[in-house]
């Protein structure tokens, strides 16, 4: 098992020094990446997954969600194939800058920070967070209350955010199923995800010993990161053209709807 006593800000460190952040993405940023995904005939997809209703494997293994079969509508609209590769959450951001994938579509959170690093689409949904604690534990009732406890989230989450933001430790974790088993054990004091991430895991598992202490007061608008740099703006063009003609003909709300049981695609 992982060494959780590695805090976030130890691991986002490492994995600096390691080069994930490198130049790399710079050259590859200049090519005209709309004109590239015509040519190969594909839309490569990075996407965890292991993040259901978001992105996972169903019953058949069949990789499937709201946003792998978004993913699927969006390359159709570009007149091309889907290409959704799997991955860490870490590795799918440090692949946009190296030109593995031509586009991220995992739940990711359009925060100021990585509109720094990253072009976005526009907003396709909006996401709120909450704080999961046990069921027998009283001691969170507001994200002020996280100051001096310890949660655990993927490094460079938008949770693992909010939670150093308001004051708590945070130790890096590979995915949902790792975190609540730390939560199970006592390990941690909470953990932040998406509150229709933790509804879909309560439908699943209705005895789990979890329940949500705090929500926050605000939703927090996802996009799709693509890389930074004039290449890619006829991409976003493109993108942001698909995203209306899909929220316009119902199909996105249809989605989420399916995947959700709710429409998170407005505000």
């Amino acid at each position: 098992m992982t060494d959780f006593k590695l805090t976030r800000r130890t691991l986002v460190a490492a994995a600096l020094a390691a080069g994930a952040l490198s130049a790399a993405g710079t050259a590859f940023a200049a090519e005209d990446l709309l004109e590239r995904i015509q040519k190969k005939g594909t839309l490569t997809i990075g996407t965890e997954g292991t993040w259901a209703p978001w992105t996972y494997h169903d019953e058949n293994d069949r990789l499937t969600g709201f946003d792998v079969e978004l993913g699927r509508k969006l390359a159709a609209k570009l007149g091309v194939k889907a290409d959704l590769v799997e991955g860490k959450w870490d590795g799918l951001l440090a692949g946009i800058r190296s030109g593995r994938y031509d586009i991220m579509i995992n739940g990711v959170a359009m925060t100021a920070a990585r509109q720094k690093a990253f072009l976005f689409s526009t907003p396709y949904a909006f996401n709120r967070t909450v704080v999961i604690v046990r069921k027998d534990s009283d001691r969170i009732h507001s994200m002020a209350d996280l100051k001096g406890l310890t949660t655990a989230n993927t490094i460079s989450s938008n949770y693992a955010d909010i939670a150093e933001r308001a004051g708590a430790k945070v130790i890096g974790v590979d995915d949902l199923n790792q975190t609540l088993e730390l939560l199970f054990q006592g390990r941690i004091d909470a953990t932040l995800n998406a509150e229709v991430v933790f509804r879909n895991y309560m439908k699943v598992h209705p005895d789990a010993a979890f329940k949500i202490a705090a929500v926050a007061p605000q939703a927090t608008p996802i996009a799709m990161p693509m890389p930074m740099g004039a290449g890619s703006a006829a991409l976003k063009a493109k993108v942001d053209a698909a995203l209306e003609e899909l929220r316009a003909s119902g199909e996105l709300a249809e989605l989420s709807n399916q995947f959700f049981g709710a429409d998170i695609t407005k505000q």
